[in-house]
């Protein structure tokens, strides 16, 4: 397996980049947001993952480990394949895709072309266990500031707090607080209301 490549960036189109790495050229398939992250850059590091089929090997590149993982989990999903994965990562960045599943936002996922209400949902379903186990450490770590708002606000709007209020106070407690437990958002939310 081809884990990650390091070298000049030759040839660049929003779909596709040609590596030359040592004088090898690698031909390496891109989402669009791994487009805008190089579009700048004569060389660089791109993390890699090699799918092979019958009649091709593909090699599929990431501007980050995040979205590499992110990939590979779509393409675990039964009817996702390469290229709706890399679709769906043109169209939303991976901490977007794991809030929308974790949170069970099929019609965030509908919007995405060609996933269809059944997929959105078996994404969700799929899913939503395995990036709501990923621990504090994952590459993924928008995921938990998310959940952990939104396990937050839910607690605040069942206290009887205004939503749109709860929000605020979340996001302005966040802010000055990053990396705190669910518990002490709440209060020190409360304090901010």
């Amino acid at each position: 397996m081809i884990a990650f490549l390091r070298g000049e960036f030759v040839h660049k189109t929003p779909s596709s980049l040609q590596v030359d790495v040592n004088g090898v050229g690698y031909d390496v398939q891109i989402s669009l947001n791994t487009y805008s992250a190089i579009q700048s850059l004569d060389r660089g590091t791109l993390f890699t993952a090699l799918l092979i089929r019958e009649d091709a090997h593909i090699l599929y590149g990431f501007a980050d480990q995040a979205e590499k993982e992110m990939f590979l989990l779509l393409l675990s999903v039964s009817g996702v394949g390469a290229s709706t994965a890399r679709v769906m990562l043109s169209y939303m960045k991976p901490s977007e895709l794991a809030q929308a599943i974790v949170q069970g936002d099929s019609r965030t996922l509908e919007g995405i072309k060609g996933i269809g209400k059944k997929t959105a949902e078996r994404l969700v379903l799929e899913l939503r266990d395995k990036l709501e186990k990923k621990g504090p450490d994952s590459n993924i770590s928008a995921l938990k500031n998310n959940t952990l708002q939104q396990d937050a606000l839910n607690a605040l709007t069942a206290l009887g707090i205004n939503r749109q209020a709860a929000a605020q106070a979340l996001e302005k407690t966040l802010a000055s607080h990053p990396g705190i437990s669910v518990e002490e958002l709440i209060k020190k939310a409360l304090r901010n209301l």
